[in-house]
């Protein structure tokens, strides 16, 4: 084949090959033979099928084999003899064909950089370290005391916050009740969450027998369109006062846990909560390293990859807008502002990603068979009775597999950059580690 480069800019290249007409038809003439030799067709035998029957019948479809082929070849040898490296799948443009004349094509494409290493050493960074007190387990545990607590009805007294009144209500707006609005024996926490702002705060004060009228409107986006916006009138009868009664933090409650005793509870929470504290750590770091990293990495990147990466970000982006949540940073900003920024993170994404992949190549980081099979386990533990469908799932889709590989391989390369940093430890109180940029 002949290749001529057309362009080499930056990033992109694109070359002209041709594929001459004599490598065409050998390769077609071979094909046919192949294919003469198993064919059935009545009144011939096996393999004495002519030639000219064979091509009548089949050339078209061996001529699209061919050229498939050639194209398919002629990029690899391309791709291996110029030690290219996309970054995304090469670009076809083939010029018209026709049967007994050249084969000629285009490719462009986009290379990889070539990705400097950065220098490890001059990166510093600070690793916090926060233990768990007993304060902090102890907090833990009456928190989960609190969440096994048990409703009981109490005497007749005034609601307080956080008590549960059991009501009958019927909502009116004028003088028409609405669908939704009536309820019966129904439990209400005082001024907590479940209800319309302003409903269970107004029952506060309440003593069982009592009836209350309470005026409440409804937000101008509430999921109902047809009371959105509107007041409503509410009529409340309560019937029964219940309050929450906490199990007491002792051996029972840890039984009830599926723990043998109160120590191991202690236990068991101390490290949960270390585990959570390293996590939180550990991502600190990380972001730390990152951005030391985009510090030190200015390579240009493929735009290719780029505008891929911004299209993940850029509708959630907008729907953000639409639902009115976007960051405080980026409310006030025009659509244009958010687009060059959130391009700029696409951008950055990009880059961290090219050198975190070259980092680990270079330094022969790979992620194990051992290591992807207790991501996959740990997965398919997610559904449970599905385990099974899971597993055969991804055993048979190999992008599914580099979903779990790629961020074990990333944790992987960060492993390894912090053991050649710099990286001083700094105890710390937990609520110092929660406050820490």
């Amino acid at each position: 084949m002949n290749v001529t480069e057309l362009s080499n800019e930056g990033l992109k290249r694109s070359y002209s090959v041709v594929v001459p007409a004599a490598t065409l038809a050998a390769q077609k003439d071979k094909k046919l033979a192949e294919l003469g030799r198993d064919l059935k067709v009545p009144g011939f035998r096996p393999g004495k099928v002519p030639a000219s029957l064979v091509a009548s019948r089949y050339g078209k479809a061996v001529t699209g084999e061919v050229l498939d082929a050639s194209i398919q070849e002629a990029t690899d040898k391309l791709l291996t003899e110029r030690s290219l490296r996309p970054a995304t799948q090469p670009k076809i443009d083939l010029k018209e064909f026709k049967e007994g004349e050249d084969l000629s094509f285009e490719i462009s494409m986009e290379v990889l950089p070539e990705v400097p290493m950065p220098d490890f050493s001059a990166i510093s960074l600070t690793r916090l370290k926060a233990t768990p007190g007993e304060a902090e387990v102890a907090k833990a545990i009456e928190n989960i005391s609190r969440r096994n607590s048990s409703l009981e009805e109490t005497e007749a007294r005034a609601a307080a916050k956080g008590e549960v009144l059991i009501v009958d209500f019927m909502g009116k707006i004028g003088d028409v009740a609405f669908e939704g609005g009536t309820g019966t024996d129904m439990p209400v926490e005082i001024a907590g969450p479940g209800f319309i702002p302003g409903f269970s705060e107004q029952m506060e004060g309440m003593v069982p027998g009592e009836t209350r009228v309470i005026t409440v409107p409804f937000p101008e986006d509430y999921q109902a369109k047809d009371l959105a916006g509107k007041t409503a009138d509410f009529t409340i009868t309560a019937k029964t006062l219940k309050v929450y009664t906490k199990p007491a933090v002792d051996d029972e409650l840890a039984k009830k846990l599926g723990l043998e005793s109160l120590e191991k509870l202690n236990e068991t929470i101390n490290n949960v909560l270390q585990n959570e504290y390293d996590g939180m750590a550990r991502a600190k770091v990380k972001r730390a390293l990152l951005d030391a990293l985009a510090e030190q990495a200015s390579f240009e990147v493929p735009e290719g990859l780029v505008e891929a990466e911004f299209g993940q970000i850029w509708p959630r982006v907008e729907a953000d807008m639409k639902a009115d949540r976007l960051d405080a940073d980026d409310k006030g900003k025009d659509e244009e502002t958010l687009r060059a920024d959130y391009r700029k993170i696409a951008e950055r994404r990009i880059r961290l990603g090219l050198l975190l992949a070259e980092i680990g190549r270079t330094n022969n980081i790979q992620v194990t068979p051992e290591e992807l099979n207790r991501a996959m386990m740990a997965e398919a533990q997610r559904y449970p009775g599905q385990e099974r469908q899971v597993i055969e799932f991804f055993t048979k889709n190999p992008d599914a597999i580099n979903n779990l590989r790629s961020p074990i391989f990333e944790e992987k390369v960060v492993d390894f950059m912090l053991e050649l940093a710099k990286v001083e430890e700094k105890t710390v109180t937990p609520e110092e580690l929660a406050a820490a940029e």
